[in-house]
This record gives structure tokens, sequence and C-alpha cells, in this order.
């Protein structure tokens, strides 16, 4: 199996399974339920989601402030413009390539401000352990809330046996590829193990900061944003605008984990979000339009944010 092929497969199977979710979710709707779809899209508040979009904005400056904390250790201070920029084309490349918003970002970094590439990637693997510990917590505060009810459709939606053997085929193969590296006198492994060794330097600058308490405070402002981001959003229309706080954080929790399954969430973050709400008694109509709505409202503001770096970002450094 060629490397052109597997890339192809990398970018198909998601967009497949978003698909597949869209056409599954909208088959189950007769011609009057598709229409409340439509009223509910033209009845919404659009100042509301241009609100929620303006706290997601926040949390980005905010990230672009965060990531310096990590680079500072390594002997790096990039720009914070040119954070800022490299996160969102990091966002905006995972739309189309899932998963590649995170070598995008440190490939930026290093053309624009000499950040190794190996580092840069180090201290981004770093933020995202550090934001996997923040979902998890809002998760388990999910769990604490409604335990019965999130339980109950995670047993029904997720297919666990198929998610528990990927779990083991990637531990297998991590390993593996961990015996090869240290027991291979390869060339090519020496590279990797060189690479590695650059990658973990970055991965444990977190333990090196200096300034550690403005990183704790930006890690709690970026997800306090994220939260108060989707919660703004719950207010464009009236029938999401009473949920319970219970309600809000389990479904924020599941919109959250939903961005994993396809690119950037795309067809998984409205089925998802629909099914939980339906699972609180809000008609499924209401929660797949709502899904959409901030799903769309957020992607366009990182097509937009995420284009717009891409041209400046050259015109920025003409000069280093």
């Amino acid at each position: 199996m060629n490397k052109s092929f597997i890339k192809f497969l990398k970018i198909a199977i998601p967009l497949g399974v978003g698909a597949f979710l869209i056409y599954y979710s909208y088959s189950k709707f007769s011609e009057e339920q598709l229409e409340e779809i439509k009223f509910y899209f033209k009845k919404a508040d659009y100042f509301i989601i241009i609100l929620s979009v303006f706290f997601s904005l926040l949390s980005h400056i905010s990230r672009a402030f965060r990531w310096n904390y990590m680079l500072e250790p390594l002997g790096y201070q990039p720009k914070k413009l040119n954070n800022f920029m490299a996160v969102y084309v990091a966002y905006i490349m995972n739309i189309f390539i899932p998963k590649s918003g995170e070598v995008s970002r440190a490939v930026i970094i290093n053309k624009y401000e000499d950040v190794p590439f190996d580092k840069a990637f180090g201290t981004i693997i770093s933020e995202r352990i550090v934001d996997l510990i923040f979902l998890f917590g809002f998760t388990a505060i999910a769990l604490l809330l409604q335990f019965d009810k999130l339980s109950q459709y995670l047993i029904t939606e997720l297919p666990l046996k198929t998610l528990y053997s990927i779990i083991g085929i990637a531990l297998i193969l991590g390993i593996g590829s961990l015996l090869l590296l240290k027991y291979s006198k390869s060339k090519f492994i020496y590279k990797i193990k060189k690479f590695f060794s650059g990658l973990k330097e970055g991965v444990l600058s977190i333990l090196k900061m200096k300034k550690k308490v403005p990183f704790i405070i930006h890690s709690f402002l970026i997800w306090g944003l994220y939260l108060l981001s989707f919660y703004t959003a719950t207010f464009a229309l009236d029938e999401t605008s009473t949920i319970a706080f219970s309600t809000l954080i389990i479904t924020f929790v599941v919109g959250s984990f939903s961005f994993a399954f396809t690119n950037s969430g795309f067809g998984s973050y409205p089925f998802f979000v629909a099914g939980i709400l339906a699972v609180f008694a809000i008609p499924e109509t209401v929660g797949t339009a709502f899904g959409w709505i901030v799903w769309t409202s957020n992607i366009a503001s990182i097509v937009f944010f995420g284009g717009l770096s891409f041209l400046i970002l050259p015109f920025y450094n003409r000069v280093k």
C-alpha cells in the first residue's frame, strides 16, 4: 500500500463518515421535519452567534499567548501574532486534512520564527495533553451530573467494540515501535531517535516553565471561553435558551469529543449534539439545527481567519 493511497484514505474515510452521518441523520426526518429545521435556521438570532464566535476568537488569542510560555524555556520567544496566525492555519488545515494542523503549526513557527520543528511540535503535543486533561475534567463533571443518561447515550450511540479494537491495535503498534527504536542500529532509526530527542525536549518544556501560573490561568481562560462560547450560542434559539446547566455541560463535552470522529466535526458534531439533546427531551429537529448553526459559524470563522493568516504571514514576516 503506497503512501499516496494511505494519505487519500486519511482524508476520504473521515469525510465519508461525516457524509454518512449527515445522510443517516436527515433520512430519518419527514418533509415536515425538514421544513421545521429550515425554520429554526431562519429564526436563529445571528447576533448571538457572532458573539459566540467572538468568544472563540478570544480563546485562540489566549492560546497564542500560552504557547510562548512553553517555548520560552527552549530559548524562543515568537511574535504573538505569528503564534495566533499559526494556530488559525492549524485549525483550517484540520478541516481539510485530519490531524495535519499540529504539523502545519510547527512548520509555520519554524519557517517564520526559526523554532526547530521537533521542539515546536513537542510543545504542541504537551499543549494537547493539557487540553485533554481539561476535557476529561469537564467529562467528569458531566458524568457526576447525569451519569445514567450520559452512559446510556454513549452505549447506544458509540461503537465501543470498534473503539476498544482500535485502542488495542494502537497499543500493540506503539510497543512495537518503542522496541524498534530502542534496539535497531540503522541510520534511519538513528534519525528518528534524534527527532524524538528534540520532540521530548519540547514536550518537557512545560516542566521547565518559569511562568507556570500565567500558563495555568490561560489554560482555564481558554476552556472557560470555549464553554462561554457554547453557552452563548444556546440563546440563539428559544428552544435551547433554557437548557439546564447539566445539559449544557454534557452537550459541550459530547460536541467536543465529536471533533475527533471526522474533519473538525463535519457531520458528526450536529449528529451527536442533536442526539444528546434528544436524551434531555429537546426535539431532534431543534438539536440538529442548533448543532449545524454552531458548527457552521465556527468553521466559517476558522476559514475566514485561517485564510487571512495564510495571506498575511508572508507579508508580516517579509523582513526577518
